[in-house]
């Protein structure tokens, strides 16, 4: 999956953030607060073919049903899509 938007990714104080950079910063208007599943899902991404992948990666992890982590996978991409952050 390609990332539109320069963002970078980081562990603060045990919160895991992602920051814009560059001209995203204007466009995205603040830094976003990553749930521990939705920060392995980023990490994923730039490796990830499509979605199943990440939804088979994500129940490997951890202990979900696949339902579950598909609807978890999805709402976070398309919240990701929804700031043009992926495509």
């Amino acid at each position: 999956m390609k990332i539109n938007k320069q963002m970078v990714f980081r562990e603060v104080a045990g919160e895991y953030l992602l920051v814009p950079v560059g001209g995203s910063v204007i466009s995205t208007n603040g830094i976003f607060m990553l749930t521990e599943t939705a920060a392995c899902i980023w990490k994923m991404l730039p490796g990830a073919s499509d979605e199943e992948e990440i939804i088979t990666k994500i129940t490997d992890e951890y202990d979900v049903s696949k339902e579950e982590a598909e609807k978890d996978v999805l709402d976070f991409l398309a919240y990701l899509r929804s700031f043009e952050i992926i495509d």
